[in-house]
């Protein structure tokens, strides 16, 4: 070898080397650092913000398709039909997209509360600071909990639930069991309360205590943890009224907030809207109607729910449905389909509370009778004759109640009972009529790519 070309090598290789210690010495920048994004108190607001960005209305639209809420007309020629014929599996994006996008909210409330945590705060920051970080642990308790509901393979101690993290980083966990998911939610919770006032006027962000015990009763329902869920359904009837026969029907128009407790706010003409985005489709085809089902619950001449939640279109003949989900309706011929998401209501909470008592031999009928009454002209309170009977009549009055907010699947699977459509509204369901709790799509399957790529995680039985 020449001297001359030993030189060049030489040169080269330490060109190479100095080249390369100083890439190593570059920060990534595919990441984001804490230390560099969250710098003072209006940075971590703004982490918070990005976590409600990803909430949206797919937990409504899971139960309402793959239930007797929803029927799949003849002109919906364009919408998604592999979760209303129960076709889905692992591959499927319109079960299995929740799955990713709540762990990546999950993410960012880890990350914001690690740069938070990171921060020295002085003045009235550091009471603001501390209303962030419990606004951030009882979004990260919400979060896991809704895809506890979503993914396990039952509610039951021992099941396999999902993973909760707490720790923003590339892991491969596995699956932990439905009551380790259950634990870790009730203690971000007690915390979160701890750190956040008694009250406070904004409903569109868990911004007080009220908005925590709202969500401590339904993770109570599902534990089946009795005395909390009174406890808790308790707090929040004392603090929050039932809305009377004259303000319900503005709570779906926005045109009030009675006995909301919590909402995502929805504003312009381009946000996530339920009603325009999901049940209907600008230019007047109806993707999903409500059920005949449904319908027949209500006593329609008496139940101030049944307009609120149900439109009745004459006008709309042949292979058009006549009948309309109205409950997003929204205010404004502008933006059809635009209202505020409500994620919990004290509807809810009286029949958590309902539940809860009848299961522990209370007066339930009382909360049943209660609701009734603000939500129907000309009642006279029922009585039941047994517990059953309590039970049955509560079930129902969640599937008028709570139609169309996200719960009707979860509540036939927390009682074993199968998805039983009308024939009517299965006409256009491939065979979808009966969904027995034997079968696989009874509960939603994790993501295949989560398990291709997780060896530490495994699928839900049977798919």
């Amino acid at each position: 070898m020449s001297k001359l070309y030993k030189t060049y090598t030489i040169v080269l290789s330490l060109l190479i080397l100095t080249a390369s210690c100083g890439k190593l010495d570059l920060k990534p920048t595919d990441t984001i650092d804490p230390s560099r994004a969250f710098r003072n108190v209006n940075d971590v607001n703004m982490g918070v913000l990005g976590v409600y960005a990803l909430i949206d209305y797919t937990q409504i639209s899971l139960n309402a398709t793959v239930t007797d809420e929803a029927a799949y007309p003849t002109e919906n020629t364009v919408g998604n039909s592999d979760a209303y014929r129960w076709l889905y599996n692992p591959s499927s994006g319109s079960v299995t997209g929740l799955y990713y996008t709540y762990y990546r909210a999950i993410d960012r409330a880890n990350r914001t509360i690690a740069g938070l945590d990171a921060l020295t705060f002085t003045g009235s920051d550091v009471a603001t600071a501390s209303r962030y970080r419990g606004e951030l642990l009882a979004l990260r308790a919400y979060l896991h909990f809704e895809l506890l509901r979503a993914y396990a393979s039952a509610y039951q101690a021992g099941a396999l639930g999902i993973p909760y993290s707490k720790v923003s980083g590339v892991v491969y966990p596995a699956r932990d069991n439905f009551e380790t998911v259950i634990n870790n939610a009730k203690a971000d919770l007690a915390e979160a309360k701890a750190l956040l006032p008694a009250t406070s006027n904004d409903k569109t962000r868990i911004s007080n205590r009220t908005i925590v015990a709202a969500i401590q009763a339904r993770v109570a329902l599902y534990e089946k943890n009795w005395a909390d869920a009174v406890t808790y359904s308790s707090e929040v009837i004392a603090a929050a009224p039932l809305a009377t026969k004259a303000q319900f029907p503005g709570i779906w128009t926005d045109a009030n907030d009675n006995e909301v407790i919590w909402k995502l706010k929805r504003v312009g003409t381009t946000d996530s809207r339920v009603g325009d985005f999901f049940f209907r489709q600008t230019g007047g085809i109806v993707l999903y109607a409500p059920a005949i089902k449904l319908i027949n619950a209500f006593d329609q001449v008496n139940d101030i729910r049944y307009p609120a939640y149900i439109k009745f279109d004459a006008t709309r003949t042949g292979t058009k449905s006549q009948y309309l989900v109205n409950k997003y309706i929204g205010g404004t011929s502008s933006a059809p389909g635009l209202t505020d998401i409500k994620l919990f209501r004290t509807g809810e909470m009286y029949l958590i509370r309902a539940e809860a008592k009848a299961e522990s031999n209370g007066d339930a009928a009382a909360d049943i009778n209660a609701l009734r009454a603000v939500r129907i002209n000309n009642y006279s309170n029922s009585t039941f004759a047994d517990k059953t009977a309590l039970i049955d009549a509560i079930y129902a009055e969640r599937y008028k109640e709570l139609a169309f907010e996200g719960h009707r699947f979860y509540d036939l699977k927390r009682r074993n009972l199968p998805v039983q459509r009308l024939a009517t509204d299965a006409a256009n369901a491939s065979g979808a009529v009966t969904m027995l709790p034997t079968q696989a799509q009874y509960s939603f399957p994790i993501p295949a790519q989560e398990v291709l790529i997780n060896k530490n995680t495994v699928q839900n039985p049977k798919y």
